[in-house]
Order: C-alpha cells, then structure tokens, then sequence
C-alpha cells in the first residue's frame, strides 16, 4: 500500500468533445480519490482544464488567441472546475483546497519551503489538496512545459511513492495508435525506456500543451528517482482503485531502487536551474560508474555558466552539451570560475547534493 500518490488528469480526460467540463468523468475520479483515501492513502490532485472550461463557458469565436485571453480563461475556468470538484467531494464529506502555482514558486528556497509546509498541513488536516499552474499571472518565463511537469516537482517535493497520469489513451501503445492489434505495454522498467521510447508519438489533445513525449519524460525521471509512474486512461472507471487492488491496468513505469527524500527533490532540477556546471570527459566516465560515490571537485570542472548563487541548483553537463545530472552548488559562479582545474578544492557540489542520471 502507497502512504502518499499523486494523480494528474489532463485536460483532454477532463473534458467532452465540445471541450466542455465532463462532469460523470470527475464523479468517477472523485468516487476512486475517495476509496483510495479510505484504505489510508494520502492524495494531492494535479488538476489541468481551466483554459478549456474558461473558453467553453465563454462560448469564444473562432479566433487566435492571445496570452491575455488565455488568462481570462483561467480566471473564469479556475472558478468552475474548482466548484465541480468541490460539489462531488462535499457529498463524500471532504474538503479540498486549492493551490496554484508557477514555476518560480520551485525556483526560489523560501518560497519552495512554504510551499512544502502549507501541503503537509493541508494533508494533516485531511483536506485533498488540488494542484494547478496558476495561468493568470503566469508568464513566458515562469509557465511549466505543462502539468506533467508541474506534476513530478510536486510528486519530488513530497516524497511521493506513486504518480498516477490519467490520459485519454489507454498507456504506451507497442504500435500505431489506429492498430486495434497493437497492445498496451503493462511494464517499462528503467533499463527498457529506450526500447520503449520508440513508440511514443508527438500528439498532444487539443486545449493542452502536454503529449505522450512529456509524460514519458515525466515518467524517466519520476523512475530514476525512485517513484512508481502509472499511466492509464481516465476515461474508464475504475483503474486507479483496479492498479491498487493488484490488477494490470495501462502502463507501469518501474523504478531500479529507491533513493533518498534528499535526493529526489534534486532529481528534477534540470527543469529549475539558475545555471549549468560543465564538467571534463575523465569526470564524466567517473560518474557513469553506477557504484561509484564522489563529489564534484575544481579540478574535474571546464567552465560554470549561469547567474548561480551558493545554495541554487545547477545541471550538470557534459562538453558537448548533454545534461547528465544536477545538484546544489556550494559557491557562486564567479567563485567556481575562479578555481576551474584546481586540484585538492573544497567539493563544488557534495555527494549529497548530487544526482545523476
């Protein structure tokens, strides 16, 4: 049994074909949310559809649209969606409390802090947490990729043990979509994802910035971490109380091991780094070595890029530019520039702080 799951539904699960809120779909999620609460299970809900019900209740002409009526949407929309799952949940006596947020809300300690603790205390109190970027001040700077994203931060920040991605296929496919042939993988552990990948499509719903390609992004990095990724189709009833009664439903993305709680709020830091620390090859193949524990020293460090300060996160890249990792910088930039190459300098960036890929 999971102590703590997070679930995401997408916009595309969340609505009719007139882009409309499907109001017996949130019954039925809300009736699952219920039941798994009831066996002791912690939930927080990472909820997409404030444009697409905003937009639908406006009844808007065919038009394109621009970043402010995007925002009025949200505001109307927000009100909407929040009153549906407000109503479906006041008739199984719980309450819910609403928690939007941006990206900078992740970046900046304090506010990352703050955040965490109004969670825990929102769970303490037995509430259901619901999750959503907060489009109305959102800007190009502060927006997620989509709530795929927003979802593993919030996943990362509370030690989650699953991920529940509910999406309007059935998981990843083994073939074309069309194919009634083709079939649903059950299971993708960590050494299958590029195996796997191979079938993922570049389709997104429409109303939503998110497509399988995220949500498998989402899920490697939820599994390097240590967490459970099930993805399924919220449409059909049932299959998050189905998954946790032992039946194959969808796709189960299965991580190697576990990692420590320190750890997994690191892992996703790529998405939220002020900055990047390039390392040389000799540095890299060490950290390649699964086994191998060490720091990040001067003396392995090509050059540091970025307005970091001590106490940021940082990627961790390769000289040709890939992304192997990321970690908490124990300097500023400056300061790592000044040493680059120095043999026998104090730790950059300390085991504990690091993760890599």
């Amino acid at each position: 049994m999971y102590k703590r799951i997070i679930i995401k539904i997408g916009t595309k699960v969340l609505t009719d074909k007139n882009g409309k809120l499907d109001r017996n779909v949130i019954k039925h999620i809300v009736e699952q949310i219920v039941a798994v609460r009831n066996k002791g299970t912690e939930v927080v809900l990472v909820t997409s559809g404030a444009v697409g019900s905003g937009r639908a209740l406006l009844k808007t002409k065919d038009k394109e649209e621009t970043i402010a009526d995007k925002q009025v949407y949200a505001a109307v929309g927000q009100v909407a969606l929040m009153n549906t799952y407000a109503e479906y949940l006041g008739k199984h006596g719980i309450q819910s409390a609403q928690v939007l947020v941006t990206k900078e809300d992740f970046r900046d300690r304090v506010h990352y802090q703050n955040m965490e603790t109004c969670f825990l205390n929102i769970l303490r109190g037995n509430v259901l947490p619901i999750v959503n970027e907060n489009d109305v001040v959102a800007i190009k700077e502060l927006i997620f990729t989509d709530n795929d994203e927003l979802t593993s931060l919030v996943a990362l920040q509370l030690d989650a043990d699953a991920v529940f991605i509910l999406t309007s296929v059935d998981g990843v496919i083994a073939g074309d979509l069309d194919d009634p042939k083709a079939k649903v993988i059950s299971e993708i552990k960590l050494d299958d994802l590029r195996m796997a990948e191979k079938f993922v499509t570049n389709q997104k719903s429409v109303g939503g910035r998110g497509g399988m390609h995220t949500k498998f992004a989402m899920a490697r990095k939820m599994i390097s971490a240590g967490i459970t990724v099930y993805m399924l189709n919220g449409k059909n009833k049932n299959g998050i109380t189905d998954i946790l009664n032992g039946k194959e439903v969808g796709t189960k993305f299965t991580p190697n091991k576990k990692i420590s709680s320190r750890k997994r709020k690191i892992a996703h830091g790529d998405s939220l780094a002020r900055g990047s620390i390039v390392i040389n090859k000799c540095l890299e193949d060490q950290l390649a070595e699964e086994k191998r524990v060490m720091s990040i020293l001067p003396v392995g460090i090509v050059s540091a890029i970025g307005e970091f300060k001590k106490g940021d996160i940082v990627k961790i890249t390769t000289e040709r530019g890939k992304v192997i990792g990321c970690g908490i910088s124990k300097s500023d930039m400056e300061i790592v520039n000044q040493s680059l190459g120095a043999k026998g300098g104090r730790a950059v960036i300390h085991y504990d702080d690091l993760f890599v890929y």
